[in-house]
C-alpha cells in the first residue's frame, strides 16, 4: 500500500453551480496539503483549465451544460490523463452516470450531501479530502469507453439465462466451485474488464465485493449485466449462490453465505474501515468451498482481502492478484503479493481467462 501523500496537491474544481464550487473549494482547502488552483463552471471550461493549469486532481460534476462530466472525463483521459474524482448526485441517473465514469477511468467518486448541507457537510469534507489525497497518488488508467449498448447479443443472453434457469430447476445445491472477487479504488473499471469476459455458462458462482456506498452497487450490477454473457445482479438476502451467476454485495452490507449456499446480508461494524468487506465474505465461504474456492484481489487502497487470501492459499485454493501495471491503486493486491499469498499475479485483461481456467480444473 502506498504511503500517505505528503506533497502539496493542486486541485481543480469543476461544477456548474457557483455555490457548490465555493463549498467544494472551502472543503478541500480546509486541509493544509490541498490548494485549489482553479474552478470551472462547466465541462468545456474545465477541460481548458486542465490543459492550462495541469492540476494533480480534478473534482468533476456529472451533470453540467455544454459538456457533461462523462464527456469531459473522456476528453481529459484522451488529452491529459489526470486523476479524477467524480461528484455525483444520489439519484438513479447520477448513480448510472457515475458507474459509466468509473468504467472509463475516473479514480473514485463522492456523493453530494443530501438533506441539510450544514448537517452533512462535515461527513462530505472528510470523504472528499481523503479521496482527493488518494487520487493524487493513483495512476489514471485510460480505458476505452464502455459501449452504450450491450455487447452481448440478445440471443446469447437468453441462452445464458436459460442455462441459469436450468441450474435453478435442477435444485438448490451450491455450485462445486466459487469465485470471490474483492476490489476498492479503481475496482469498477477493473470489473468492466473482467466480468463481461466470463462465459455465460461458467461452472461456478461468483461473488463480487466492491467497496462502494449504498445506491451505487445496484447500478454497477445492472451495467455489468447489460455488458456480459454471464448473469449479474445485486445480491439480496435469501439469494442462492448458483453457477453462471455473479452476485454483487450491496453497498452498506457485508455479504456472507451459509452452508446451504444462501446469501445473508450483515449490517455489523465495518471491517478494515469498510462495509462490505471481502474478508468477511472469505470467512463465511472458506469453510464451505475450501480448496474449490478461487480468490481474486483487484486494485484498491488498504489491505482488505489479504487475510482471506492467505488462508485460502494455505487451504489449497487458487489465488489471483492484479498486477501493479494495471492497478489504479496498487494497495490491496500488493499486500497479498508481499504475503506470498498470490499464486498468479496478472494484468487485469488476463484475469477473466485465468478465472475460467481455474474453475474448469477439477
Amino acid at each position: 500500500m502506498r504511503g500517505r501523500v505528503q506533497r502539496p496537491i493542486r486541485a481543480l474544481v469543476v461544477d456548474d453551480s457557483a455555490f457548490m464550487r465555493k463549498v467544494l473549494t472551502e472543503l478541500l482547502e480546509s486541509d493544509p496539503l490541498i490548494t485549489v488552483v482553479g474552478t470551472a463552471r462547466d465541462g468545456q471550461d474545465g477541460l481548458e483549465k486542465v490543459l492550462e493549469l495541469q492540476p494533480d486532481v480534478v473534482t468533476l460534476d456529472i451533470e453540467m451544460p455544454r459538456l457533461d462530466g462523462y464527456g469531459t472525463l473522456r476528453e481529459i483521459m484522451a488529452r491529459r490523463p489526470t486523476p479524477v474524482v467524480m461528484v455525483s448526485s444520489h439519484t438513479q441517473e447520477g448513480a448510472e452516470a457515475t458507474i459509466r465514469a468509473l468504467a472509463l477511468g475516473a479514480v473514485d467518486f463522492v456523493a453530494k450531501p443530501s438533506g441539510s448541507i450544514s448537517l452533512n457537510m462535515h461527513v462530505t469534507r472528510d470523504e472528499l479530502v481523503a479521496k482527493v489525497k488518494a487520487a493524487a497518488s493513483a495512476t489514471p488508467r485510460v480505458r476505452s469507453a464502455a459501449p452504450a449498448a450491450p455487447v452481448v447479443s440478445p440471443k446469447a443472453k437468453m441462452q445464458a439465462l436459460a442455462g441459469l434457469r436450468r441450474q435453478m430447476a435442477a435444485g438448490d445445491r451450491p455450485p462445486r466451485r466459487l469465485v470471490v472477487i474483492g476490489c476498492s479504488t479503481g475496482g469498477p473499471g477493473a470489473l468492466h474488464q473482467i466480468i463481461p469476459r466470463l462465459p455465460g455458462d461458467l461452472p461456478a458462482g461468483v461473488l463480487v465485493v466492491q467497496h462502494m456506498p449504498p445506491g451505487f452497487t445496484r447500478s454497477l450490477a445492472q451495467r455489468l449485466d447489460e455488458l456480459s454473457p454471464i448473469a449479474v445482479k445485486e445480491a439480496q438476502a435469501g439469494d442462492r449462490v448458483r453457477p453462471a451467476q455473479v452476485l454483487v454485495a450491496p453497498g452498506g452490507y457485508h455479504m456472507v453465505v451459509d452452508a446451504d449456499g444462501r446469501i445473508a446480508l450483515d449490517e455489523g461494524p465495518p471491517v478494515h474501515g469498510v462495509r462490505p468487506a471481502v474478508d468477511v465474505t472469505f470467512d463465511s465461504v472458506l469453510p464451505i468451498w475450501k480448496e474449490r474456492l478461487v480468490g481474486v484481489i483487484l486494485t484498491g487502497m488498504g489491505y482488505d482481502g489479504a487475510k482471506g487470501m492467505a488462508r485460502l492459499n494455505k487451504a489449497g485454493g487458487w489465488t489471483i492478484a492484479e498486477d501493479a501495471s494495471t492497478c489504479v491503486v496498487y494497495g490491496m493486491p500488493r499486500v497479498v503479493v508481499e504475503m506470498g499469498a498470490a499464486r498468479e499475479v496478472l494484468p487485469v485483461q488476463s484475469i477473466a481467462d485465468a478465472i475460467t481456467r481455474a474453475v474448469g480444473e477439477g
